[in-house]
């Protein structure tokens, strides 16, 4: 990949986005205002990050030429540098590829997190509540926010289905690669023969759709309100607090009320239907490419078996990248940076490889 020839195009296109930014009519046009002002952003970072590879190729080229002097303490000095230069090039040259990928302006956003239990009765509903744990754990560490929209209980304390919100720093982005089924393998406490039995639960992570994404006309709508049912006490099952809101065109409902609001179990309504609206667009549009999409990690397929938790054996396995790590326990309890970076790593690795082939 020739990396002078794209970053002289990125250069000049980081110019163009300068004298656009210059002209004081930008934000008659606050979408195009926005786009352009993340597009430049992006670039700003790209020239940040190819001036540091200059200095420091420009550093290991110094140091090669001083390795070579008469002079044997200086040609001894500038050796040892060498390794570590070499290091810091390498890994410059990595984030400038990255930085050189096409973005995904969904990266930066806050999730909406959908977890429901899939088969295996009561122990999958039990599973759907760890999962639930897992990654109000993980959310709690990272210095990330959780805000619970809506659930539904199991008769043993676990979910049928249990949908959150997760905010913060470049949370879709963090997670998006968790949707999937999660699978596990352990000897459910109700199991009187200690046998292993295996449960699903499915998990859809949604980048929250901003107003500009999806437009929700009141024609296009049907809303009801009706008394929340099941437990809540004398707050909730006493008034009209639950609410329904069905996207007539689609037959996409969502019902939400948990909360003793209608006003704002409305407002949780509307944000997880926007948010499965904008996943509905989304992968409309990638099955036009889906030969390119079978070649990425998986991240959107529900029907996706994307990792095994083995609780006899201590032992999380994701299929996607045969990674596999004998820290369930600590895994349960919310640390799953290194399954994040992982296939982080995996899916950059991918697309740097389309990337090269097409260039």
């Amino acid at each position: 990949m020739d990396l002078n020839s794209l970053i002289q195009l990125k250069r000049e296109r980081f110019e163009q986005l300068e004298r656009e930014i210059a002209d004081p009519r930008l934000f008659d046009n606050r979408k195009r205002a926005e786009e352009i002002m993340r597009e430049h952003a992006g670039l700003k970072d790209l020239m940040e990050k190819w001036r540091a590879l200059e200095t420091v190729r420009k550093q290991l080229d110094d140091n090669r030429e001083l390795a070579m002097s008469r002079d044997v303490e200086i040609a001894a000095m500038a050796d040892d540098e060498i390794p570590e230069l070499e290091k810091r090039v390498a890994d410059l040259e990595r984030d400038v590829q990255i930085a050189l990928l096409p973005t995904d302006q969904t990266e930066e956003r806050d999730a909406i997190v959908e977890i429901r239990a899939g088969t295996g009765g009561n122990e999958a509903a039990i599973f759907a509540a760890d999962l639930y744990r897992m990654y109000h754990r993980y959310a709690e560490a990272a210095g990330l926010k959780t805000e619970d929209l809506e659930s539904s209980r199991s008769e043993l304390g676990g979910f049928k289905e249990a949908i959150f919100r997760v905010s913060g720093e470049s949370v879709f982005r963090k997670l998006r690669y968790e949707s999937g089924v999660h699978r596990v393998q352990r000897v459910p406490a109700t199991e009187a023969q200690g046998r292993i039995h295996t449960s699903t639960a499915t998990v859809a992570v949604l980048p929250e759709a901003e107003d500009i994404d999806v437009e929700l006309k009141a024609e296009d709508l049907r809303i009801e309100v009706s008394r929340a049912g099941g437990p809540g006490g004398q707050g909730v099952n006493t008034t009209d607090s639950a609410v329904q809101v069905m996207h007539i065109s689609t037959g996409m409902i969502v019902r939400c009320q948990d909360g003793r609001s209608q006003i704002k179990n409305k407002e949780r309504a509307l944000s997880i239907l926007r948010a499965r609206l904008l996943e509905r667009r989304q992968r409309e549009e990638a099955e036009k490419y889906s030969a390119q999409r079978r070649g990425q990690i998986g991240t959107g397929g529900r029907e996706e078996k994307i990792r095994t938790y083995n609780f006899p054996q201590n032992r999380v396995t994701d299929h996607r990248i045969g990674l596999t790590l004998y820290n369930l326990d600590r895994v349960m309890d919310g640390e799953l940076g290194d399954l994040i970076r992982s296939l982080q790593a995996a899916d950059v690795a991918q697309r740097l490889k389309q990337s090269a082939a097409a260039a």
